[in-house]
């Protein structure tokens, strides 16, 4: 998984408001398009839209104009006669979208946040079988990532749904795979996860000896218990000190 794999693009948005009583509106939007850090394929494009309707377009790749209207039509078959007009767009290749998509990488599409991994029992979705576990992943970028369940070491291909990658709104992303099943003696199940930012898939196994919430009650349980004993013994130390050369008074 690798950022590089990631359709990429930028673009320079010009809105610009026309008067008139029915609103009309007209925008051109410069786009660089790329999807590999060695620029490979790397295209400009220019586009001109009115009421939302996209009527003409610059191609880099063609270094020609498209028109998707009568009225671009037209034009596209003007300006594709004028040579200045076609190597004056042309040039926005190389001295606008090379180094601003250089910077794009070295800014966000190089960078990985590692995510974490919960592994956890859940109330199965139907009655098929009797449990379900859920592998949660969370905070992780960029955006594409590979989750598969092995059991006993093999690679499960059925009874398993996952959720998309989901945005958390802050450049991270989080994603939840199901997995349902019916328990076996002696087996072992984990989730393995692939990620740019692990060198090495990582697998989580699950340890069906004991579910994590009846775990942490007992961990709570036995904390509590040694906390009173601790409590107990003061108090009884406490006490005998006090009570050291104290004289009871019979009281009628």
């Amino acid at each position: 998984m690798d950022a590089s794999a990631l359709r990429c693009g930028f673009a320079l948005l010009v809105l610009s408001l026309a008067i008139g009583a029915d609103g009309y509106m007209h925008h051109s939007q410069r786009e660089c398009r790329f999807s590999s850090k060695s620029l490979d394929g790397l295209e400009f494009i220019d586009r001109y839209i009115f009421n939302k309707l996209e009527y003409i377009r610059y191609n880099s790749t063609l270094n020609q104009f498209i028109g998707y209207t009568e009225h671009g039509v037209k034009n596209a078959e003007r300006l594709n006669k004028d040579p200045a007009e076609l190597a004056g767009l042309l040039s926005n290749r190389d001295a606008y979208c090379k180094p601003n998509a250089g910077l794009y990488y070295n800014i966000i599409l190089d960078k990985t946040a590692e995510p974490y991994i919960r592994l956890r029992s859940e109330k199965p979705f139907s009655p098929k079988h009797p449990a379900m576990l859920v592998c949660s992943v969370f905070g992780f970028y960029p955006k594409p990532i590979k989750v598969t369940w092995l059991r006993n070491g093999r690679t499960v291909g059925s009874d398993v749904t996952s959720t998309e990658e989901l945005s958390d709104g802050d450049w991270y992303y989080q994603i939840h795979s199901h997995l349902e099943y019916t328990p076996e003696s002696g087996e072992t199940i984990s989730c393995k996860v692939e990620h740019g930012s692990f060198p090495q898939p990582r697998e989580v196994k699950w340890d069906p000896s004991m579910p994590g919430s009846d775990r942490n009650k007992v961990i709570i349980g036995a904390s509590g218990l040694v906390l009173g004993l601790v409590i107990a013994a003061a108090g009884g130390v406490y006490y005998k000190k006090k009570s050291t050369g104290r004289i009871l008074v019979p009281t009628a």
